[in-house]
């Protein structure tokens, strides 16, 4: 027999492409857009509404909301929350929920500080085994939920449970530990040079404009219809103008005395890096696809071929491993750790997924919608701390906030249901 020789990597098919590719001028995809929010797919577009008329608010009631010291906590104060509501997305697509994320990374870092404070292990030798612990309890709830059957619920809420007696036993009742690495301090606390910001802008414009174009070749490749190239210059304007400005602000001097604070926050490029990856992950990959086609009908993607199992292994995998990448953003801030980390916060994440438009009920949502989400949440709290508001009311607006994007989504669904049928 001869062995058949393949010349070249073959071209891409429909089926590996996203988007729907809609044909025509600006006009018409203004027109098929208003027609989807119309039919309830209306994405973060409530979110985005929400944090304008927030924004619009807070400064009418604080004359230090839009001050770019402000500015630069709201984005420390906000990374935490966005780190857990992109990694709760995993999940939530899916269908499922962890309830244990927050407390996975709070154990996580309290083996990290233990290893490093009390054992004199290298610290990044230590917080490998803090990430190493987040992937194993990522595998052990996927097991238990994709091999054993067991509601997601049920299995995440036993760790919950479970993990604040491990860290109880970490750490010890009433037990503190100080964060000594200066390298991981300045996460929440440090800021890049002037110059760093605006070569972060030029990054985030080509790493947009190539990603961008290298779906429309594929696209060509197959034989898709790509959209007009109009909405390509447009994102990276809108990329370009928010960020310019965002960058003239915090490259402004906040400092309050002789020393100059300026620049972009250090944690804002490591956030933008986890979203853009993650992005790629559920928009380019086979195994994102796989991802939203579970969560749009489960049994049906079994029935097609997918591996459902380890689909959903792998997404507790990774949910518990940013989990543990929040809980160090967490650390870093607050510059200590003690056994509670992370076992208020996970409730907050899913509410910062909701509220951005990522649906409860599975296969709708994107990385960006739990990031502006949790910046929704984030300048609520933010908002109401400058009117020295106490926290009941905060968490009364939240919650508020919460069952609204809820009833937009349940509602939306049933919009679409009846679209579909007529």
């Amino acid at each position: 027999m001869t062995a058949t020789r393949t010349e070249a990597a073959p071209d891409p098919v429909a089926s590996d492409l996203i988007g729907s590719g809609v044909e025509g001028g600006l006009m018409e995809q203004v027109r098929a857009w208003w027609q989807r929010v119309r039919s309830g797919d209306m994405g973060a577009l409530p979110a985005v509404g929400g944090l304008v008329v927030l924004t619009v608010l807070f400064a009418s009631l604080s004359p230090f909301f839009l001050t770019e010291r402000n500015f630069a906590n709201l984005l420390n104060q906000a990374a935490t929350l966005v780190m857990l509501g992109m990694a709760l997305v995993f999940v939530l697509l899916l269908g499922e929920i962890d309830l244990s994320a927050g407390v996975t990374g709070g154990v996580a870092m309290a083996l990290f500080v233990v290893l490093n404070s009390t054992y004199d292990v290298p610290w990044p030798l230590a917080l490998l085994v803090g990430f190493i612990f987040g992937i194993v309890t990522g595998a052990i709830i996927g097991f238990f939920v994709a091999r054993v059957g067991i509601p997601s619920f049920v299995v995440t809420l036993g760790l919950f449970l479970g993990y604040q007696g491990l860290a109880l036993l970490i750490i010890g009742t009433g037990g503190l530990f100080r964060l000594e690495v200066p390298e991981l301090i300045a996460l929440q606390n440090g800021n890049l040079p002037p110059w760093a910001g605006w070569t972060m802008l030029a990054v985030i414009l080509a790493v947009s404009a190539g990603t961008s174009f290298w779906d429309r070749a594929r696209r060509k490749r197959a034989g898709v219809p790509n959209r007009t190239i109009t909405l390509v210059w447009a994102k990276l304007a809108v990329i370009a103008a928010i960020g310019g400005v965002a960058v003239y602000i915090l490259n402004e001097n906040r400092g309050q005395s002789v020393n100059a604070v300026q620049g972009v926050p250090v944690i804002v490029p490591i956030i933008l890096a986890i979203l853009w990856v993650g992005t790629f992950v559920l928009d380019r990959t086979k195994f994102g696809r796989y991802v939203y086609a579970i969560g749009g009908n489960a049994e049906a993607a079994r029935r097609s071929g997918v591996k459902v199992r380890w689909v959903k292994w792998w997404a507790f995998v990774a949910c518990s491993s940013l989990a543990v990448g929040s809980a160090l953003f967490s650390v870093s801030r607050v510059g200590s750790i003690d056994a509670t980390v992370g076992r208020d916060i996970v409730l907050s994440g899913v509410a910062a997924a909701v509220v951005g438009g990522v649906s409860l009920f599975g296969g709708k949502g994107r990385l960006s919608h739990a990031a502006i989400g949790a910046l929704v949440i984030a300048t609520i709290t933010n908002g109401l701390g400058l009117l020295n508001l106490g926290a009941g009311i905060n968490l009364m607006v939240t919650g508020g906030v919460l069952i609204l994007a809820a009833t937009v989504d349940a509602v939306s669904r049933l919009r679409g249901g009846s679209a579909a049928r007529t």
